[in-house]
């Protein structure tokens, strides 16, 4: 499955205003902080991971699990991206 960026961070960002009291909407930039900003708590994070391999077919493993993939929109779009363009290079070369 090929998906942009710009798609995934709208879903993401789309989720994440759905499901989780931000101030204001504008107030959730790219690069907003959702842990330091109190958006979403540990709790938030696990329902987050569920979106994520619902909603783009990923499976979120347990060492993946960091600030550096999945406290922003941003950086949850890069990680979703970077999964998705593994998963199919896997894909490609499993021959079936």
């Amino acid at each position: 499955m090929e998906i942009g960026v710009e798609v995934a961070s709208r879903e993401i960002r789309t989720f994440l205003l759905e499901r989780f009291c931000a101030p204001q909407p504008e107030a959730l930039a790219e690069d907003t902080s959702l842990l330091d900003t109190g958006i979403v708590n540990s709790a938030g994070i696990v329902e987050i991971i569920a979106f994520l391999e619902e909603q783009f077919g990923i499976k979120v493993e347990h060492e993946e699990i960091l600030p550096e993939n999945l406290d922003s929109v941003a950086r949850l779009a890069g990680f979703v991206r970077r999964k998705l363009g593994a998963t199919s290079g896997t894909q490609a070369s499993g021959g079936a």
